[in-house]
């Protein structure tokens, strides 16, 4: 069983809990995620099957969409709802739709963020949420992360009644939204927290083509597997190269391959990195060689046949 499936993450699971779950529903090993979503977060969580759990990688590296909420006047120490308020802030004077959005158009682009203390972020050897949990602190690295699009998706002023507004977030891997959330309150001069968070696009997917655990659980039952998106989709954006026979049989053999018989033309057009296909199944993943000028080099074998 190899393949991709678009799942909906519900609340209260982490995305362990999820390929947990699949690893039993679908009775296979070769389970794993592409970017954890917070036990607290809902929606799309593209999850790798078999041989696609060599994708992970790259399905991860693409841009996602969520819906937040965020609340001014209050922050947490975890950034979000689930923490213990730390910082409170009455909010004076109404704060009108354009000083908000002239906050946001700030924080559109390539921004600097410094990831929260619960977060699993690695310093020395050990996940931020441990230095949390054990009182310690620790110095974060700062990272800098793309926010493609910031857009409000309700209207009106913000007041000590009214003090939450959504948001629909475009961006690029690794970032924090909830971090994000502190970073426009810090803006708008309030402590602020994200009160609630949906990831509505992964990539290749969206919530309109997901299915949650229940709905996989029944599929298999009935012995219908329509959930699983094929390999080939993981791979979608990348340059793709048709294999002759004999080349097919050499990638399977990880050999290494002169740029002129994977492509013809300019050669200082070339991509950084190439899907190699046969009979249009993914075979592998090639990339210029290192140390070899002119050659290509495989990053990833997918085998098709049985060794």
């Amino acid at each position: 069983m190899d393949g991709i499936i678009a799942l909906y993450k519900e609340p209260g699971m982490t995305s362990h809990d999820c390929v947990f779950k699949l690893r039993k529903i679908l009775k296979t090993k070769k389970v794993g995620h592409t970017g954890t979503l917070d036990p607290a977060v809902a929606g799309v969580l593209p999850i790798c099957i078999g041989r696609a759990t060599k994708l992970a990688e790259y399905l991860t590296d693409e841009g996602k969409e969520y819906v937040a909420e965020i609340t001014l006047g209050t922050s947490t120490e975890t950034e979000d709802q689930t923490g213990e308020v730390v910082a409170e802030k009455a909010i004076s004077a109404q704060i009108e739709e354009a000083e908000l959005e002239a906050v946001l158009q700030r924080l559109t682009g390539d921004i600097t963020q410094t990831p929260p203390m619960y977060s699993a972020v690695k310093v020395n050897g050990r996940k931020l949420y441990e230095y949390a949990r054990a009182g310690e602190t620790v110095e974060r690295p700062k990272r800098i992360v793309t926010i493609n699009e910031l857009k409000r998706l309700d209207s009106g002023a913000l007041t000590q009644d009214n003090p939450s507004f959504k948001l629909r977030i475009r961006c690029g891997k690794g970032t924090y939204i909830r971090t994000l959330a502190v970073m426009i309150g810090e803006a708008l001069g309030y402590p602020a927290h994200m009160s609630a968070l949906e990831r509505t696009k992964s990539g290749f997917f969206s919530v309109e083509n997901c299915a949650t655990l229940s709905d996989i659980e029944e599929k298999v039952l009935a012995n219908k597997f329509d959930f699983l998106h094929p390999l080939e989709l993981g791979v979608s954006n990348m340059p793709q190269i048709a294999l002759s026979s004999e080349l097919y049989e050499r990638v399977l053999n990880g050999a290494v391959l002169d740029q002129t018989e994977l492509f013809s033309g300019d050669v200082d057009a070339k991509p950084d990195i190439a899907a190699l296909l046969f009979h249009e199944k993914l075979t592998a993943i090639y990339r210029p060689h290192p140390n070899k000028p002119g050659k290509w080099k495989p990053e990833k074998v997918i085998e098709l046949r049985e060794t």
